[in-house]
């Protein structure tokens, strides 16, 4: 695929919306809503890295309340013939086909390698890769597992959507600001991850959301590695011109 020069490929993740409370994600929404719109006339395609929400769960007819300005700007900007991508967090796994139908959007539940100009990247939103984390890994497997989302669905979304906003702020609070120390390349899991990758075969970058960490280094010569931050405190993203991404500050 290529990316003509007048145009960019554009990459954020990490809103949490729904959290801590709801003056400050809708604050925060507003705020994204805004970029969204500042990029619509430059971009040739939009990629979500994962947590648009804090929680999300689909039940078969029912959707939870809130972020209608958010949602409406998407259905807006794919309706307009610009393709947005979504690559399923940790927060938001619970997604069946609301998006796909309802927005047009795509969402992969998996990484996906993507080639525009001759730049290989590879995309992921970064849970559950690399090294260590067992026991997430594990959680991982009995969320993701259909039978389990199927008795979640059991319980009305008063209390379904209640228990689980309630684990997700809870678990918040737990690990407060650890996810905004970087703790070196050597124990960073994402860049472990990463560096086993390019042992293998070459890309040319590597862009991941879920760390809440801005971060831009070189692994080799040829290859560099890219966290996303978040729309809770950095407000970055990255954009690809064709030639190059670029880690950037929303402000």
């Amino acid at each position: 695929m290529e990316v003509s020069p007048e145009k960019k490929i554009y990459f954020l993740s990490d809103f949490h919306l729904g959290a801590p409370d709801y003056q400050s994600s809708l604050q925060r929404e507003k705020k994204i809503v805004s970029f969204l719109e500042s990029i619509r006339q430059s971009a040739s395609a939009i990629f979500i890295v994962g947590d648009i929400f804090d929680f999300w769960y689909e039940y078969k007819q029912v959707v939870p309340k809130g972020y209608v300005r958010l949602l409406g700007k998407l259905a807006e900007i794919t309706d307009s013939g610009i393709p947005v991508h979504f690559f399923v967090g940790n927060h938001d796994m619970w997604m069946r086909n609301y998006f796909q139908k309802e927005l047009n959007m795509s969402v992969y539940f998996e990484p996906e390698t993507f080639e525009w100009n001759g730049k290989k990247i590879f995309i992921a939103h970064g849970d559950g890769l690399g090294p260590e984390d067992h026991g997430y890994k594990f959680m991982k497997s009995i969320f993701r597992n259909s039978f389990c989302q199927w008795l979640f669905g059991l319980l009305h979304p008063s209390w379904g959507i209640g228990l689980a906003n309630y684990f997700s702020r809870k678990s918040r609070k737990k690990t407060g600001k650890q996810d905004e120390v970087f703790l070196g390349e050597d124990k960073e899991w994402l860049i472990i991850f990463s560096r086993g990758l390019l042992a293998k075969e070459h890309y040319d970058y590597f862009i991941f959301g879920h760390r809440h960490l801005p971060l831009d280094l070189k692994l080799t010569d040829k290859s560099r590695y890219i966290n996303l931050g978040d729309w809770i405190t950095y407000f970055t993203y990255a954009e690809f011109d064709g030639q190059s991404v670029q880690l950037k500050y929303a402000g």
